[in-house]
């Protein structure tokens, strides 16, 4: 079995509590308040833009020169992604400011930066890997079961549900077991370790969202 096989199975329960989620749920038949996506919206712009320079920092990182193409890539549509928000989704939701980073957010982004910029490159892949893979999953599953007509959140869905976005997470994922695979047991540990945080990051995210968390 393939590290990221391996790892997905350890997360498994992480990932139903994330399926489970009133904002998933919420979101796929669009009755999520829009308050809670605004704030979820605003959060996630100010994430993407860390995102990217997180995963610049890895490009300057890792060894393969296609890898590093890869994941030059991956930065710059994290930052384009971003700006369409502000073109798109603030617009359609009556977002003007993406506001600070609020409690959930920061955590997330501050674990993927110091990972990447103090860990080896091997653990910065697979701690920005779910990111890319849960998101996915998430939104696959939404576009599945989803059964409303002129659901407000319909393009979020289909952004992450659409193919370009599934061929880019083919490629992470396939990165990161290539690199596992040519890691030592202890370095694969490690990798896994940071999977698993990173995929209890992504069910706060979306909670801070739901409860409108902010600083106290």
């Amino acid at each position: 079995m393939k590290w990221s096989e391996q790892t997905w199975n350890a997360i498994e329960k992480h990932y139903q509590s994330i399926l489970d989620m009133p904002f998933i749920k919420e979101l796929s038949d669009g009755t999520l308040p829009q308050k809670k996506f605004r704030f979820y919206m605003a959060q996630d712009s100010l994430y993407l833009e860390h995102f990217g320079r997180t995963l610049s920092i890895i490009a300057a990182k890792i060894t393969d020169l296609q890898d590093v193409l890869t994941f030059m890539r991956f930065a710059e549509n994290a930052i384009v992604v971003e700006n369409a928000l502000h073109e798109s989704y603030f617009k359609d939701f009556g977002l003007s400011d993406k506001g600070v980073l609020e409690p959930a957010c920061h955590h997330y982004i501050h674990f993927l930066r110091s990972t990447a910029a103090l860990e080896s490159v091997e653990i910065a892949v697979a701690a920005v890997l779910p990111c890319f893979w849960i998101y996915r999953e998430v939104g696959n599953y939404i576009y599945e079961i989803q059964n409303t007509v002129n659901n407000p959140y319909e393009k979020w869905i289909a952004t992450y549900a659409g193919e370009e976005f599934s061929a880019a997470v083919d490629q992470a994922i396939a990165i990161g077991d290539k690199i596992a695979e040519n890691s030592t047991e202890e370095t694969r540990k490690k990798m896994t370790e940071a999977f698993i945080m990173a995929s209890r990051m992504e069910f706060h995210f979306w909670e801070a969202a739901y409860e409108l968390k902010r600083w106290k």
